[in-house]
């Protein structure tokens, strides 16, 4: 299982100052160096972390690979064909949230979305569609062409006791409906320490993307242990994967 670490909240913390530091660039590199398969960072519409001089320098100082979230317009695509990350993942995107809250609605706007899909694979870059743990919408992101998913697991890190099992459960048979049809399946969102390794143990998911709680856990260990500890938990999950 790989992991990607996201880097945005390294320039929440430079941005609170209007410093210079701490440098995101510096984070992409030693996550990569200490472990992480692929840096993810989000270009949201307002910069309110990630800006474009970051996603530039980032790009073109990696070994591994850039996953670059963000929304469905026309600024973005041309950001993104500008770029040429090797991933994008499409989210839903509001102004006033703080944190992406849910999944894309693919089902509601086919047409655009394939159009924005086709696009960005005629770069030759790779699209996933982050989306709920729901059959319709994963049907949805494979009709539209789409090769990859993220799992939203918001829903699943938020739950209480009682339901989190049962979110689980919604998370592992998304993901075996969409490897049925031939998808690549990610997942993220709100994972930390002490519940990743239950995802992690799901076999058909190929990818976790995991960063408020591991940029929080590095403010204690630092980011090398960091994404250590973050991998060592995945990787000892999936020795038991099923």
């Amino acid at each position: 299982m790989l992991l990607g670490v996201n880097i945005d909240h390294i320039a929440t913390v430079r941005n609170a100052r209007g410093t210079v530091y701490p440098s995101p660039l510096e984070a992409a590199l030693t996550a990569e160096t200490h472990g992480a398969d692929l840096i993810t960072l989000h270009l949201r519409e307002d910069r309110r972390h990630i800006r474009d001089e970051d996603v530039f320098a980032i790009k073109h100082a990696l070994k591994t690979r850039m996953n670059l979230e963000m929304a469905m317009t026309e600024e973005m695509l041309s950001n993104a064909l500008a770029v040429l990350p090797e991933d994008v993942c499409l989210v839903p995107e509001r102004r006033e949230e703080i944190t992406t809250e849910g999944g894309l609605d693919v089902l509601a706007q086919q047409e655009k979305v394939a159009e924005y899909v086709k696009q960005l694979h005629t770069a030759d870059i790779r699209v996933s569609l982050f989306i709920a743990a729901e059959r319709e919408q994963i049907q949805a992101a494979h009709d539209v062409g789409a090769r990859v998913i993220e799992i939203h697991t918001g829903t699943y890190a938020d739950a209480p006791p009682a339901r989190r099992e049962h979110e689980l459960a919604r998370i592992r048979e998304a993901a075996a409906f969409a490897r049925s049809l031939g998808l690549t399946v990610n997942a993220g969102h709100g994972l930390t320490l002490h519940n990743v390794e239950p995802v992690a143990r799901i076999a058909d998911i190929a990818e976790l993307n995991i960063g408020h709680s591991l940029i929080a856990h590095a403010l204690f260990v630092g980011l090398p242990e960091a994404v250590r500890q973050m991998k060592e938990a995945m990787f000892r999950a999936r020795q038991g994967a099923f």
